[in-house]
């Protein structure tokens, strides 16, 4: 394997590392790199290439983890928070509660959107729509949130964030961007949100992690593992850095940046595709 090769892998970790958790869509800016640029396709094949997104994601489960390593824990009776019982402070109950429409959504149409729904045209739509709902959750959310902790959430709010995390099933309307705003418009405040969003992403992207490279693991080769490692590894850097920073700038810039950013990602895109 060429070193070029494995700069690709590095380049691609890179990208998934430093969106995935941020309101821009990591499956857009993926696409936009591989499809347009990097053609990783063209070298591992097209199921190897899909296997190869799913690895880099675990890099970024990973970090998650890393990060919020004592909430995850508490969800399953490993780790204690302030001592509080467990009917007054943030549960598993929330996460299977928050998760529960996507899984279903999912698992329901995900031949339909991995067929329909994954190219640069279809993006460019998510991009910005993704980026209106984030400005209405800005514009029309609370000016006071009334839940200030993940310990404040109800199972309804839970859940309602999860209907509008369905959103992001399509590519390029960012889980986070679609959590982030539900939570916001329904009376969290933006670090709330953003804390539910990435915790509830652990099972929910390990889950569909561990189907896919089932589902793809004949086409997995010794050929390309250091293309697996380093995509992986780089992800998982790049992840832990981009989880940090992102935790201590949402509640100071909130969404509308991200917004903005992402109309005029798409309106690049569209001249490019289109003109």
């Amino acid at each position: 394997m060429e070193l070029f090769d494995l700069l690709k892998a590095l380049i691609l970790g890179f990208v998934e590392g430093m969106t995935e958790f941020a309101p821009v869509s990591s499956t857009g800016h993926l696409i936009i790199v591989d499809d347009m640029w990097l053609k990783t396709e063209e070298f591992l094949g097209k199921y190897p290439a899909i296997t190869f997104k799913i690895v880099i994601q675990l890099g970024s489960i990973l970090a998650v983890v890393v990060v919020f390593w004592k909430r995850l824990f508490s969800l399953v009776g490993l780790y204690k928070i302030d001592g509080k019982k467990m009917n007054n402070r943030f549960n598993l109950m929330h996460v299977i509660v928050g998760m529960l429409p996507a899984v279903i959504l999912g698992f329901a149409f995900k031949d339909l959107i991995d067929d329909y729904l994954f190219g640069i045209k279809t993006v460019i739509v998510a991009l910005v729509a993704g980026a209106i709902l984030m400005i209405i959750a800005d514009k029309f959310g609370p000016k006071k949130p009334k839940v200030q902790t993940l310990d404040e959430i109800s199972y309804r709010q839970a859940f309602t964030v999860g209907l509008v995390q369905c959103l992001s099933l399509w590519p390029g309307f960012s889980r986070s961007g679609a959590t982030i705003s539900g939570g916001v418009l329904f009376g969290m405040n933006h670090r709330t949100a953003a804390d539910f969003t990435f915790i509830m992403a652990v099972p929910i992207m390990m889950g569909a992690s561990l189907v896919s490279v089932m589902k793809n693991w004949e086409y997995m080769s010794m050929d390309h593992i250091w293309f697996y490692v380093v995509g992986f590894f780089s992800a998982f850097v790049f992840s832990l850095i981009s989880i940090r920073f992102f935790l201590k700038l949402i509640s100071k810039v909130k969404l509308v940046p991200f917004a903005i950013y992402r109309i005029i990602l798409a309106v690049i895109l569209a001249a490019i595709v289109f003109l």
